[in-house]
């Protein structure tokens, strides 16, 4: 045989001559929830190992991560019902906590990328990402209200906008919104391809969000469907994001990899909570080896083309690979 391709897996130094996909902590974000209060840290129970941070106590959590070389964050906040209502007026509210947090954070870590999450549905009485008329999503007046929402975040300091709700036209409304007020270098993470999916079941366990009727399939994708990705990027490249995310991630590799080979803008994947929480279920019943699965499944997104990676396990890897893999 002229061609032996176990030659070149024979030591681990030719097998790192030959590696093709690298995996390190600046790839990824960690993603924080946030809620009003003191001295508050909270694992949730569907997500072990991920907790709900008091203001204090999170600034204390990004200090940690940022001594790992951890230094990317997106951040969730829980919000109280007492301060929801249809129009979701607190996400832009002066007194708002989660803004007042921002600037906090990037005045003490000016060197981290803060990244916000633009929906309603934290603040939303209604439960949904968008304004709710007479049991309907509706979509051309929720685009102002995320538009306030996201000049207030740029305001306190995010980096990035996360426009996650799916709304038609967002990107392009936000985007002229930022920086018809000076806002040019705020970029927007765009949720490209966000899915119906049955994996946010932690995440709206951490945020008691959920919708109160109904369900988000008329905004969200349709898990079936791969080729209408790329009709979604289209738009969202056209209207001016600056990166192109895919959600889910590990049960969505192949839409993944779709907006890679078709884009030359930054895809980013959110390994969703449900994703990780199976994972960390499995492990934690001895029926998968946690120190090689987790860093193995983080490597099957970057694979598939994912430049970032939004997932539960930044902290861990940054703990247990300072130098990646």
């Amino acid at each position: 045989m002229l061609s032996r391709p176990r030659r070149n897996r024979q030591s681990a130094a030719i097998r790192g001559l030959t590696t093709e996909t690298h995996l390190n902590v600046q790839h990824l974000v960690f993603p924080l929830f946030v809620l009003e209060g003191a001295n508050i840290r909270s694992e949730i129970r569907s997500l072990p190992g991920i907790f709900r941070f008091s203001p204090d106590n999170l600034l204390r959590e990004i200090d940690e991560c940022m001594n790992l070389g951890l230094r990317n964050f997106i951040v969730f906040p829980a919000v109280s019902d007492a301060l929801k209502d249809q129009t979701a007026t607190y996400s832009y509210a002066p007194e708002n906590f989660y803004l007042r947090l921002a600037h906090e954070i990037k005045k003490r870590f000016p060197e981290c990328c803060l990244i916000s999450d633009v929906a309603m549905d934290p603040y939303s009485s209604d439960g949904h990402d968008g304004l709710v008329r007479n049991g309907e999503i509706v979509n051309d007046e929720t685009l102002p209200i995320l538009a306030q929402m996201s000049l207030a975040q740029a305001e306190a300091g995010f980096d990035m906008l996360g426009p996650s709700d799916m709304m038609d036209g967002r990107v392009g409304f936000i985007r002229q919104a930022l920086d018809e007020k000076g806002f040019t270098k705020t970029g927007i993470l765009a949720y490209t391809a966000k899915y119906a999916s049955a994996f946010y079941g932690p995440f709206r366990d951490a945020l008691d969000s959920a919708p109160k009727s109904g369900d988000k399939k008329t905004y969200q994708m349709n898990p079936a469907n791969k080729s209408e990705a790329l009709l979604e990027a289209d738009l969202d490249a056209a209207e001016g994001a600056d990166m192109l995310m895919v959600k889910p991630a590990l049960h969505y590799l192949d839409v993944i990899h779709l907006l890679k080979e078709n884009y030359q803008l930054p895809i980013a994947a959110y390994h969703v909570s449900g994703e990780c929480a199976m994972l960390r279920a499995a492990c934690n019943n001895g029926w998968l080896d946690f120190e090689r699965a987790m860093p193995e499944t983080l490597l099957s997104i970057r694979r598939a083309g994912a430049d970032v990676i939004l997932t539960y396990f930044a902290r861990e890897f940054a703990e247990r690979f300072p130098n990646g893999i």
